[in-house]
């Protein structure tokens, strides 16, 4: 559907209104993915206990010395990809009137997303059962580390936790026969971005099933049980086979070869992947088309098939290296391309920037901050043809939208507004 005269579709979620708890990284990405949709996200926040993304020296812009006028809170780049789209509102939920107005604001609205430890929401009388006393259709979307029940429920974890948890990270490093370390520990908060996944789909069934039926509906986007679920294929082969699964490396049991590869200069790579016996001849006939002095790889017996190829795999990738480390990613990236084998460059942060796929996709769009002004970040995490979504606006400043929130939305006059503020209810 399309607005009148107007190529530019309707927002899928143009007339749904969310109060984002959220802080860290889990819930305020879940919210950027509905405000992402159209959504109306309304951030509460405050100073008397900031989000912690906003704290800190920022680490873009040449202004240091804005924490001297209280700036630094809205120089946070991952504050601002993860709160992009969103309104902002500040409510001390220290004070019974704070709280009084979250209620309030929640009783507008159509949904409640926090990533709260249990208790916390039944503490701020912001949980399901307390909710449904003032919106009967209300959703409330709670993301616990552990879930809400069961032996775990009352540890409190960040993404580390939840990633060594659930196995992940005894998964994460090189093949043991390749004599590395384990490397273990991951360098971004993986299952906090699962969680906000799960939370955000979890929440537009809801609203399906709500429209349908006029119910409301509590939905629990616990981070260890969305990270275990990524584990299926180790978990299934230890419960049928009994082996205690071990890192893969860049192993797939379904490509030979599956490999990062060096290539001509400083610490450049390039991803290859085979998985069918037509990609191998067409990966060996680029490659015999350069060496034409040494054995052909069409007719070398170790590579004679797929099975053969897994079995070989670390001559196989030896052979290969000799190759394209005479070679720039670029140009292995074109040949291989274009001979229909799966090639990639292994991408930097600059290159990913420069990458004219990633562009062409809207990996990363451009938006204009008032304090940090033009800054990149990352797009919509998927391409829709009817309803593609879009980041329309920055992350809002700290309190920037109180006055849309509690005049029109709460219907709140100025003087109370002031005492509000005064009384540091609105702070």
């Amino acid at each position: 559907m399309t607005v009148a005269g107007s190529p530019m579709p309707l927002p899928p979620l143009r007339n749904v209104r969310v109060v984002d708890l959220g802080s860290a990284w889990a819930g305020p990405m879940a919210g950027h993915l509905l405000a992402d949709m159209g959504a109306e996200v309304i951030k509460v926040e405050s100073r008397a206990r900031m989000d912690g993304m906003r704290l800190g020296r920022p680490m873009v812009g040449e202004d240091l010395a804005g924490g001297d006028r209280g700036l630094w809170p809205e120089l946070q780049p991952v504050f601002h990809g993860l709160n992009r789209n969103k309104l902002s509102v500040t409510l001390n939920l220290r004070t019974e009137a704070g709280r009084g107005l979250l209620q309030q604001l929640a009783s507008v609205s159509d949904v409640v997303l926090a990533n709260f430890s249990p208790g916390v929401l039944e503490r701020l009388g912001m949980d399901y059962a307390s909710l449904r006393v003032v919106k009967r259709d209300i959703i409330v979307a709670s993301m616990p580390a552990f879930g809400d029940s069961g032996p775990l429920r009352d540890m409190v974890a960040y993404a580390p936790i939840i990633q060594a948890m659930s196995g992940m990270m005894s998964l994460v490093g090189y093949a043991p026969d390749e004599g590395e370390p384990l490397v273990g520990e991951l360098q971004a908060a993986w299952s906090d971005t699962v969680a906000a996944l799960c939370a955000a789909l979890g929440v537009v069934a809801a609203l399906r099933r709500r429209n349908r039926t006029g119910q409301g509906q509590y939905v629990e986007a616990a981070h260890l049980e969305g990270t275990a679920a990524l584990l299926g294929v180790p978990m299934l082969d230890y419960q049928m086979t009994g082996t205690i699964p071990v890192p893969p490396g860049n192993d797939d049991p379904d490509f030979a070869p599956h490999n990062n590869y060096p290539c001509a200069g400083d610490d450049t790579w390039i991803a290859i992947g085979v998985s069918t016996d037509q990609e191998w001849q067409a990966l060996a006939g680029t490659i015999d088309s350069d060496r034409t002095d040494r054995v052909r790889l069409a007719t070398d017996a170790r590579f004679a098939d797929q099975s053969s190829r897994w079995a070989n795999r670390r001559a196989l990738d030896e052979v290969i290296a000799e190759w394209t480390i005479e070679l720039s990613p670029q140009q292995v990236t074109e040949r291989l391309q274009a001979a229909g084998v799966a090639a990639m460059p292994v991408m930097n942060i600059a290159d990913q920037f420069a990458d004219p796929h990633l562009n062409a996709r809207e990996t990363y769009v451009e938006i204009d901050h008032p304090h940090a002004g033009a800054e990149m970040v990352y797009g919509v995490p998927w391409r829709f043809s009817g309803t593609p979504g879009a980041v329309r606006t920055p992350a809002p400043l700290l309190g920037q939208h109180n006055e849309y929130v509690l005049r029109q939305l709460l219907g709140i006059d100025g003087s109370r507004i002031d005492d509000l503020i005064a009384q540091q209810v609105v702070y």
